[in-house]
């Protein structure tokens, strides 16, 4: 791509990252005359110090691939397709996890919201949703707020909707993505407009989901992998869909009885 542009990358990761010059210079283990050289492009940087200021971004290591690239270098990180047998031993721990989880629903999505792997339990989430919505590659994002999908049976859904828009646009806002951009705008069709109320703290809040089951209350958390040095593993999701109260601790154990083993 040539110097020029990758000094343009760099000023745009550390501008939209609110770093100033000196803060990634110490960062990186350099100086901030020596950055300022390599964003005005008068510095060439060397291949270990495009690798410590990708990092010293925190960029995914995706980006940081393109960022070697960018700077004339080849990517220092591989990218193994999840069928991969390299990755069996990555898949063979997901499935592990996910059946962890069971009896509460967890699932394993990639940087775009593409369904992975979900357990045994992931037909609390999925009941009643149209068969089209299902068919991989699944987006579980779409699912989740697509009125065909799971939006009919979240009784708080303008305001478990804005949540999961929100995170979303977080994500662009740390590393900009063309078709993560364009999936947001779809979904921001489907989300009613936000009515702040008096004492507000945000759109974090739990999913409370009708179901066959009964009427569930649930919390998320998500898992990635921080130590992980192949691109695809990087971006992977576990999100566990898990009780906020007793009374749905007892409906989902109910409704999903774990095996003998788990």
């Amino acid at each position: 791509m040539g110097l020029v542009e990758f000094a343009r990358i760099l000023r745009e990761r550390r501008s939209s990252r609110r770093l100033s010059q000196l803060e990634l210079a110490l960062r990186a283990g350099t100086t901030q005359r020596h950055l300022s050289f390599i964003e005005s492009g008068r510095s060439v940087p060397g291949r270990e110090m495009v690798i410590r200021l990708g990092e010293s971004l925190e960029l995914p290591l995706r980006e940081r691939n393109e960022f070697l690239l960018a700077a004339g270098f080849a990517p220092a990180y591989p990218q193994t397709p999840l069928d991969h047998e390299a990755l069996a031993p990555v898949m063979d721990a997901l499935e592990h996890i996910l059946a962890a989880h069971v009896p509460y629903p967890a699932i394993i999505v990639d940087r775009h919201g593409e369904l992975v792997a979900a357990n045994a339990a992931q037909h609390i989430l999925f009941d009643g949703c149209a068969a089209e919505l299902l068919v991989s590659p699944a987006n579980a994002y779409r699912i989740a707020l697509h009125p065909d999908g799971m939006a009919p049976r979240i009784a708080n859904f303008p305001d478990w909707a804005r949540h999961v828009l929100e995170g979303i646009r977080a994500d662009l806002r740390r590393n900009p993505d063309d078709r993560l951009a364009s999936l947001a705008d779809e979904l921001s069709r489907y989300v009613p407009a936000a009515r702040l109320r008096p004492g507000h703290l945000g759109f974090a809040v739990p999913l409370e989901l009708r179901s066959p089951a009964g009427d569930l209350r649930l919390i998320t958390t998500i898992t990635s992998f921080a130590t992980a040095v192949d691109v695809t593993v990087s971006e992977l999701k576990l999100e566990a869909f898990l009780p906020a109260d007793a009374a749905t601790a007892a409906a989902l154990h109910a409704a999903t009885p774990r095996r003998e083993g788990h």
